[in-house]
């Protein structure tokens, strides 16, 4: 493994790998093997980021390893012209490995192109955020043993959401029942993903008609920052909102994700309930990200 920029890039077998790793780090983040001692990794955030940039950066250190990087394009030469290219030539020079962040789809690859080092995909636009996608099934394999047969839903923005793009490929790693898609017409999930995939989904617009079948319910916020006219945004902000009473329809032992932040597409009531998981989902964002760095850089 080198480039991580598609959950394509992870097999079955490296994820189950991951899984085990995890649960081995999860138990204590400090007592690792230092597999970065004398390695400098690079988290270059060209896009703003709270949980992927510090969790990324705490992964490292537990590692061993040092952080060089900047969150925010206006603290670096782009902001006086600099291309990306030239950008990413520089970090070569500096540091081990990159860890990337940027609001234009595809940049994660355009770098991986003219990088001598791993380059590791920290969500590209509306492209992919694979990583992500790992703390996603690793939450879900931790709640149910496993990943096959069960049942999702996935709502909210399914048009812009990398996360959305990037749990629907790693799901073609297993075999899942179902997957609800559920979303406005606006925000449908695109066909070139749909197409892709190697399982049954099914399109639907009222949550309430199938919640009571759900086994994993993944809600993403509507992106804003996506839509090039806000009006646009105004008028479908809020469709969905995951209320008290819709998950009271989930069944028993049924879960509910978001990648987070959240604005409020998930009722703070719903917090309290034995289905959100998405804090703890968020938890495993360092034990995972330690995982995927130590599977490129060796154990």
């Amino acid at each position: 493994m080198k480039h991580i920029i598609s959950a394509y890039n992870f097999s079955r077998d490296e994820l189950e790998d991951i899984f085990a790793l995890t649960d081995k780090y999860s138990k204590n983040l400090n007592d690792t093997k230092k597999i970065l001692n004398g390695k400098t990794i690079s988290v270059a955030f060209f896009e703003p980021s709270t949980r992927t940039y510090l969790s990324f950066q705490k992964a490292i250190i537990n590692l061993g390893g040092d952080v060089i990087g900047f969150s925010g394009e206006e603290s670096t030469s782009v902001a006086k012209g600099e291309n990306l290219a030239d950008t990413i030539r520089m970090l070569n020079n500096y540091s081990d490995g990159i860890v990337m962040r940027h609001k234009y789809d595809g940049a994660s690859r355009f770098a991986s192109e003219i990088s001598d080092i791993p380059v590791i995909n920290a969500g590209d636009g509306k492209h992919e955020h694979p990583t992500q996608a790992v703390i996603d099934i690793y939450t879900i394999n931790k709640h149910f043993n496993t990943i096959d047969g069960l049942v999702f839903a996935l709502l909210g923005d399914l048009k812009y959401a990398r996360t959305v793009n990037s749990l629907l490929r790693i799901l073609t790693r297993f075999r899942p029942k179902l997957v609800y898609l559920i979303s406005p017409q606006l925000l449908r999930a695109r066909k070139e993903i749909l197409d892709e995939l190697n399982y049954p989904i099914k399109e639907v617009e009222n949550p309430f008609e199938v919640i009571n079948e759900v086994d994993v319910l993944y809600v993403t916020r509507i992106q804003k920052e996506r839509f090039v006219d806000e009006m646009e945004y105004e008028k479908i902000k809020g469709s969905y909102i995951v209320s008290l009473d819709l998950a009271n329809k989930m069944k028993k032992d049924s879960i509910i994700l978001h990648p987070l932040p959240r604005v409020n597409e998930i009722e703070r009531r719903v917090d309290k309930t034995t289905k959100a998981k998405y804090f703890e989902q968020a938890s495993y964002g360092v034990p995972v990200r330690m995982s995927i760095l130590t599977k490129i850089y060796g154990e």
